[in-house]
Order: C-alpha cells, then sequence, then structure tokens
C-alpha cells in the first residue's frame, strides 16, 4: 500500500519534514517514491512553513495512496489558507 506521510529531516531541536509518498512497509526516513512537499513547524513569519504539490497530491490520491493523519490535518490547513 502507498502512503503519503511526513519524513523527518533536520536537526536535534530544529526539526523540519518532507511530505513524501512512500510504500507502508518502509521506515519513516527510509525510502521514497516522491516528494511533494514540505512543511517546517519552527517557520518564522517571514519564511514559508507549508508548501504541497496541489497536482501530484490529486495524483497519488487518485490513483489510491492514502494520507497519514497529520498530512490530512496539512492538507485542511492548507485548503483553509487558500480559501
Amino acid at each position: 500500500m502507498v502512503v503519503i506521510r511526513l519524513s523527518r529531516g533536520g536537526s536535534k531541536g530544529r526539526p523540519f519534514f518532507n511530505i513524501v509518498v512512500a510504500d507502508k512497509r518502509v521506515r519513516r526516513d527510509g525510502r521514497f517514491i516522491e516528494r511533494i512537499g514540505f512543511y517546517n513547524p519552527t517557520a518564522k513569519d517571514s519564511e514559508e512553513g507549508l508548501r504541497i504539490t496541489q497536482d501530484r497530491l490529486a495524483y497519488w490520491t487518485g490513483v489510491g495512496a492514502q494520507t497519514s493523519p497529520t498530512v490530512d490535518r496539512l492538507i485542511k490547513q492548507v485548503a483553509k489558507k487558500a480559501a
């Protein structure tokens, strides 16, 4: 099964997450199929904190990829900001 989830990066105390499409059996920070965005929870006001490529997200959900609960929350946050 293919999932859309967060992959952690950054250093200790300064998290940075990539939003990736990966096989469910692969570990969290391991191999992934495609990177479709990022989430920076420590972004300042002038920095971009969240970006998701909407066309790739639509493609992957269209072919059956499931989103994790956290990514689902972030997608709703992006939609709310755009509206």
